[in-house]
């Protein structure tokens, strides 16, 4: 099966072709289990109901603990995993948007914010073509 790294190599994509996404991811979790370990697979892009998918590699006990929780909240164990997972994903996103904030404002004491912005373009280019980069030339 063909799989590609994304740039940082913290990801991997490969194509499944199905007749659902939900037997894609499972069919490629039964597939890959057996050669990597894999907590969560997801599907790219979203279904027709606007959501992407998971497909989360749970322990009995885990499995057991969130479908006691489900029970309390009068929730099916998906539904409740899924909400608890989208609460903590914006909870994160919150919370990193605060320290760029913080982290900006404090930038801003001590530079010009079109300085800034033009530094953020350049930096953001460079990861974008690392090969475009001049050579640095040593003196001797």
């Amino acid at each position: 099966m063909p799989l590609a790294a994304n740039a940082d190599c913290t990801r991997l994509m490969a194509v499944r072709r199905a007749q659902s996404p939900g037997r894609a991811l499972r069919s490629l979790r039964r597939e890959l289990d057996r050669l990597l370990p894999i907590d969560v697979l997801t599907t790219h892009y979203p279904d027709a109901s606007g959501q992407v998918l998971l497909n989360v590699a749970l322990t009995r006990a885990m499995r057991s603990e969130i479908g006691q929780a489900a029970a309390i909240q009068g929730q099916k164990p998906g539904d409740f995993l899924g909400r608890i997972v989208v609460a903590a994903v914006e909870r994160e996103e919150r919370v990193r948007t605060r320290q760029l904030t913080a982290q900006l404002h404090g930038l801003l004491v001590h530079h010009a914010p079109e300085d800034l912005l033009a530094c953020a373009a350049r930096v953001l280019l460079d990861r974008r073509h690392p090969t475009s980069r001049p050579s640095r030339v040593a003196d001797g």
